[in-house]
């Protein structure tokens, strides 16, 4: 391998913290020379500060001219993305306990009341009342035979196919609430690459 040439690939997204200096090494990956990586990765490529609010765009292009100016002669080649996200930590906040049971109960009961708008939409107690006539012979207002079971069921369902229960996963199988999360995080990293790069170019 050519000791003056270094392969650099960007990383997707970090954290930080305000007035935390960000290194070269902790934007992106380096493969080369040992030695002239690990300088190349104690290089400061930015210091957070507050005017940068809570989101900051590290372009490739500024990483390869903070490399070249200590290495003028240094072969660089970049492999997959060209910008990294920094996301900076807000201060923590206490959780309010009044708002965390609000929340709690708003949630609780406004998916309680979607579910029984389902079933109301679709005439499940008719049709409960019907198999149980059919299975007993017997007419009955309130099918608590059925509907004790559904209802068992319809909460394991639930537990299964969002593949949590509490912090604990099942399988390894990314359950379809992480994949939808995860779509939305590209999406809103691919807006904010975009709509900060052009902050960038309208400050320049």
């Amino acid at each position: 391998m050519d000791v003056r040439a270094i392969y650099i690939k960007m990383k997707p997204r970090i954290d930080a913290e305000l007035n935390q200096t960000i290194s070269i090494g902790q934007t992106a990956y380096l493969i080369g020379n040992e030695p002239l990586c690990e300088k190349i990765a104690e290089l400061p490529a930015h210091i957070v500060k507050e005017e940068d609010n809570n989101v900051i765009i590290i372009d490739l292009m500024r990483i390869i001219a903070i490399i070249g100016n200590h290495f003028p002669n240094l072969d660089i080649e970049s492999i997959g993305p060209s910008q990294t996200i920094v996301r900076v930590k807000e201060q923590k906040k206490r959780h309010s306990i009044p708002l965390f049971i609000f929340v709690w109960l708003l949630l609780f009961f406004g998916s309680g009341l979607t579910i029984m708008n389902f079933h109301e939409d679709v005439s499940m107690l008719a049709v409960q009342q019907k198999l149980y006539e059919m299975i007993t012979g017997k007419e009955n207002d309130f099918p608590l035979l059925l509907q004790v079971p559904y209802s068992i069921g319809l909460g394991i369902g639930m537990i299964l196919f969002f593949n949590h229960l509490f912090k604990k996963k099942f399988n390894e199988e990314p359950s379809p609430l992480e994949i939808e999360m995860f779509k939305y995080e590209q999406d809103l990293n691919q807006y904010l690459i975009l709509t900060e790069g052009q902050k960038e170019n309208e400050k320049n």
